[in-house]
């Protein structure tokens, strides 16, 4: 009788043990029995953060771009020893740091022509692939759209981006998994290149800040959908402007296209609404010495797919602007001819760099081991101390010269 008390006690203690045993919280590993789980929307919800393989591929293939473009470009050789740091054009040509920007130009029948890569040596960005008017309408590249999603301007551009990217990349993926951080990047990137498309000018554009466009876009979607979820909301939303005000200010410059940024977070905002769930259903094991206990469960399809009606609109209207830009970049059509102020959101006219994209025109003579040069719009000249520069070069220094007003 004895013993039959004994054991009916220890399976009281047992279950009344049980119940008070703490669930784990991703904000102190502790939350109260009954109480709803709030996380941080900036900081992983495990202990055993997840790797983070995806955007750490997409920051080696901009790095090996830019370093590739900056052997290409050989400042050093092609602009007799004119540079910054042995690598990198004078900031009055290129104030993020970077490649040659300009390429000779030539009239046919009235009409502008881009010289072909064996003619002229003048622009690495173009080199590279990146966007121009002229080759989506006379040469049909619309394979550019892609690459230039690859390039950065200079080395300011690089740092600034590729940090960004870190900071929200990273904090995505490890939320809500690579495939779907993947996804948002690579389609943003394309979005915002179509959308550069039909904004661009004479001038070589590159579009690799659209994709952090695209990353910053959805991280405000996810936000939102489970805006009651997180703690330090506002921080979180001050976090995401501060970024987007940064590279929407370097978008202002030369060379970085500030519509593919615009294409871009549209599209990942779409998509991140689409694509994400409640981050929390992606909870970790606890670990206690050589045994796991709480293991992460797996997420059902049911739960990936909630909100339905909200992901299908998002879908749609994704599927409809990636449509619309499509059959615009198909049909040949220049935004720009019906905007006449568009250029402005795209790069702020100023003293130190060139936005102006018609080829200007100079006087070039040759005397005594010098070249001199003079803008004939403006009447600035330069002197050169050395002779045999070739035509490419020339017309980079015409172009910089004669934007001094």
């Amino acid at each position: 009788m004895e013993a039959h008390q004994l054991k009916e006690q220890t399976q009281i203690d047992i279950k009344t043990s049980l119940q008070e045993l703490p669930v784990f919280s991703a904000d102190n590993g502790v939350d109260e029995p009954g109480e709803e789980q709030r996380i941080p929307f900036f900081g992983s919800i495990s202990t055993n953060r997840e790797t983070t393989w995806v955007i750490s591929l997409f920051v080696f293939v901009h790095l090996v771009a830019f370093f590739c473009t900056m052997i290409v470009n050989n400042c050093w050789t092609r602009s007799h020893g004119d540079c910054n740091l042995i690598f990198f054009q004078p900031l009055p040509e290129n104030p993020l740091l970077g490649p040659s920007s300009s390429v000779m130009l030539y009239v046919v029948d009235g009409q502008k022509e881009m010289a072909s890569p064996d003619e002229s040596y003048g622009c690495r960005l173009d080199d590279m692939g990146a966007l121009r008017r002229l080759y989506l309408t006379n040469n049909h590249a619309v394979w550019r759209i892609i690459t230039s999603v690859l390039l950065h301007a200079g080395a300011f551009h690089l740092i600034i981006n590729l940090s960004s990217v870190i900071f929200i990349g990273i904090n995505l993926e490890q939320k809500f998994g690579p495939l779907r951080t993947g996804i948002i990047y690579i389609l943003s990137a394309f979005g915002g290149g179509l959308m550069a498309a039909l904004f661009v000018e004479d001038s070589p554009q590159v579009c690799s800040s659209a994709a952090l466009f695209g990353l910053i876009g959805a991280s405000f979607s996810g936000l939102i959908r489970d805006w009651k979820l997180y703690t330090k909301k506002f921080l979180a939303v001050a976090g995401l402007l501060l970024v987007l005000i940064i590279n929407s200010v370097v978008g202002l410059l030369p060379y970085v296209n500030n519509f593919s940024n615009m294409g871009g977070f549209l599209l990942g905002f779409l998509l991140g609404f689409a694509l994400f769930f409640s981050p929390h259903l992606r909870k970790p094991a606890l670990h206690k010495g050589l045994f796991d206990y709480g293991g992460k469960r797996s997420v059902t399809i049911k739960e990936k797919l909630d909100r339905p009606a909200l992901r299908i609109v998002c879908l749609i209207l994704f599927s409809l602007m990636v449509g619309g830009l499509v059959v615009a970049i198909v049909h040949a059509i220049n935004v720009n001819k019906y905007c006449s102020w568009c250029h402005y959101i795209d790069c702020v006219p100023s003293r130190k760099w060139i936005c102006d994209t018609k080829p200007p025109s100079c006087k070039t003579t040759e005397s005594g081991g010098q070249t001199a040069l003079m803008c004939l719009e403006s009447d600035n000249f330069r002197i050169l101390p050395f002779t045999g520069i070739s035509e490419d070069r020339l017309q980079e220094l015409c172009s910089l010269m004669c934007s001094y007003h």
